[in-house]
């Protein structure tokens, strides 16, 4: 690994960063889970799982069906 500080946390595409939050917002909301703009540290670590694990089953599943 390069001495370069390395966030596995960045967008790899920054055009992306507002498609993404606004995936981020709808799933929240779906899942009934408050999500504000900017920090977010008073939610639970269930919470916040939930939130990303739903996105990567919904990317997965859209991945799924294009391959087909």
């Amino acid at each position: 690994m390069s001495s370069q500080n390395r966030s596995s946390n960045r967008v790899e595409v920054p055009e992306a960063k507002a498609a993404m939050d606004r995936f981020k917002t709808e799933v929240a909301s779906e899942l009934g889970v408050n999500l504000k703009e900017g920090y977010n540290g008073d939610l639970t670590s269930r919470e916040a799982g939930s939130i990303g694990g739903e996105m990567v089953r919904r990317m997965v599943k859209s991945y799924e069906e294009s391959i087909k």
